[in-house]
């Protein structure tokens, strides 16, 4: 075994260096994989479709609270009937009708209207949150699926050196140890690998179950994710709309308001009582059994109004603590943004240090096996700087994982 098949095995787990040289962010491609995903996401996610069946129910009531109160009707039978000149009152039936104060319908279905529009913006609101969900989901599987190959070349490449240490011990440049040490580091990885699948595995099922799919449902990753040349310049939080839901929510304060003033305001009605009378026998005199028609006017006064003071009052309350949690809510999302960026930059940095460390474990294998074509290979130093490898590689592939992650957080800050 010469050096020349080892180092075709090594190159393949130096696949990431060309992160370093690349221009676009994603390429066109993998942006459109992920973004089909996120699609189907919001497309078929359950906790959307209740966030959209509630905002549908809010849409209904503006066409509930667009209604006058009940009309009423009675009848009545007189059981002693009483007698008036005309004749005996036998039944009595009415009928009356309550109508709001003026603007009070129209003061309510602005209100529902508010609250329909608070529903859609939690709509938009869980979108963007599924948007962040599922990207991370879908990095977190890339990081996975990557460690797995590194694991798998670094056991292809322990299977070289395994067969270099075989050799060495024919010709006396290495011992019998060795061999077995190579052999351990060997088991170890591959305990490391199965660990590794049945992460990517699990981690399959939970990203299918975001999309509403199969468990067993196929899944396209990316071969290599890459990195930008330099960053966006970002100014500030936008979290639309996540922060546009305190701004209607104090509107719906207003319409709350102006709904309890209506409803303080007093209610007048309308009807008609009919009185059934009976004919007179003892007598005829003129209007004899002559029906009673009486049309009615009401009014309703709130006169004791401590409801409708305290509802302005509790408004008012609500007003002042929507604006304080608004507040408190961009405070944490500006820390949020600010770690994720801080974050992002960190995992930038890790990469091209990364990259930087591999290189020199490859110029340290390429030392040692110059070396073995003249001299005994000290295979410790082999697995030392195979271990090295793996901890950059492994460190690697988290770096670039991290830093995708960080940006979707940062898109969902500030777009």
């Amino acid at each position: 075994m010469n050096c020349k098949l080892l180092t075709k095995k090594y190159k393949n787990s130096l696949r990431f260096l060309p992160i370093l040289v690349l221009l676009l962010s994603v390429h066109c491609m993998e942006a459109q994989q992920l973004e089909a995903y996120i699609q189907e996401a919001q497309k078929n996610n359950p906790t959307i479709d209740a966030i959209r069946t509630k905002y549908d129910i809010s849409i209904e009531q503006i066409n509930a609270v667009n209604s006058l109160p009940n009309t009423e009707f009675s009848a009545g039978y007189f059981v002693s009937e009483p007698e008036t000149r005309t004749g005996p009152q036998q039944a009595k039936f009415s009928v009356k009708q309550m109508f709001p104060w003026f603007g009070t319908i129209t003061a309510k279905q602005n209100y529902a209207s508010s609250l329909a529009e608070e529903d859609q913006i939690e709509v938009e609101i869980a979108l963007k949150k599924l948007r962040l969900s599922v990207s991370k989901a879908y990095f977190n599987l890339y990081e996975i699926q990557e460690k797995t190959e590194v694991v798998k070349e670094n056991i292809e490449l322990l299977s070289v050196y395994e067969e270099l240490a075989l050799n060495g011990v024919e010709v006396g440049k290495a011992g019998a140890v060795d061999v077995l040490k190579l052999q351990m580091q060997k088991n170890k990885l591959s305990d490391q690998l199965v660990s590794l699948q049945n992460n990517l595995e699990a981690e399959k099922v939970a990203f299918n179950r975001l999309l509403n799919r199969e468990n067993s449902a196929s899944i396209a990753l990316v071969d290599t994710l890459q990195l930008p040349s330099e960053e966006l310049q970002i100014s500030a939080i936008k979290v639309y709309p996540e922060l546009s839901k305190f701004d209607e929510s104090l509107g719906s304060l207003e319409y709350a308001e102006a709904v309890n003033q209506k409803e303080s305001a007093p209610k007048f009605g309308v009807g008609v009582d009919y009185i059934n009378v009976g004919t007179r026998t003892d007598m005829v005199i003129p209007d004899n059994g002559k029906d009673i028609l009486m049309p009615m006017v009401s009014i309703s006064i709130p006169i004791f109004n401590a409801k409708y003071t305290s509802v302005t009052t509790q408004n008012k309350l609500r007003k002042k603590q929507i604006v304080a949690t608004k507040n408190q809510r961009i405070n944490e999302l500006e820390s949020r943004l600010s770690n994720a960026i801080a974050m992002r930059n960190s995992a930038r940095n890790s990469v091209e240090i990364q990259l930087k460390n591999i290189e020199l474990t490859k110029n340290a294998e390429d030392i040692l096996m110059r070396s073995y074509e003249s001299e005994t290979l000290d295979f410790r130093d082999v697995l030392d700087i195979q271990e090295m490898q793996l901890e950059y590689q492994m460190k690697l592939t988290e770096s670039v994982s991290e830093y995708f992650k960080q940006a979707a957080v940062i898109q969902y800050l500030v777009d």
